[in-house]
């Protein structure tokens, strides 16, 4: 026995519906957006964040500026540096991708994220002051 399909006006979609069977989309709901802020921008932030920190912290640090690179021009004998310290420019430089790429996290979520780019921002700065990183901010990571 073969079916046939009705053609009846009472078992068609209306016309408000796509061809998908779903409706339009209404002026409320639009299609997704761009995210506001791009890795690039949080990596930043959290960049010029420390790095005040650390500017109000320690006045050897006041004229320093801090730099985010996307790579380090060269590899060294130790790996890919994450950081270049220098001195004699008063300048420190975070290279993003590094940093980001090559780290490992045991939790991918924004606060763990933002404490390792702000930990490279501590370890760099202390490079830097030829000190160690945990006396620069001894209060900053009390209760973590």
């Amino acid at each position: 026995m073969v079916r046939r399909r009705q053609a009846s006006s009472s078992r068609r979609r209306p016309a408000r519906h796509g061809r998908h069977g779903r409706e339009d989309r209404s002026p409320v709901v639009r299609p997704p957006l761009l995210p506001l802020e791009t890795r690039e921008e949080r990596f930043d932030f959290s960049v010029s964040t420390a790095a005040e920190f650390l500017r109000s912290a320690w006045p050897e640090l006041r004229d320093v500026r801090f730099e985010v690179a996307l790579m380090p021009p060269a590899s060294d004998a130790e790996g890919i540096p994450r950081w270049s310290a220098l001195p004699d420019q008063k300048a420190i430089v975070l290279y993003r991708l590094p940093i980001e790429r090559l780290a490992h996290l045991h939790r991918e979520d924004d606060l763990h994220r933002r404490m390792m780019i702000e930990g490279a921002v501590f370890r760099a700065a202390a490079e830097y002051l030829d000190r160690d990183p945990w006396d620069l901010g001894p209060e900053r990571f009390r209760y973590f």
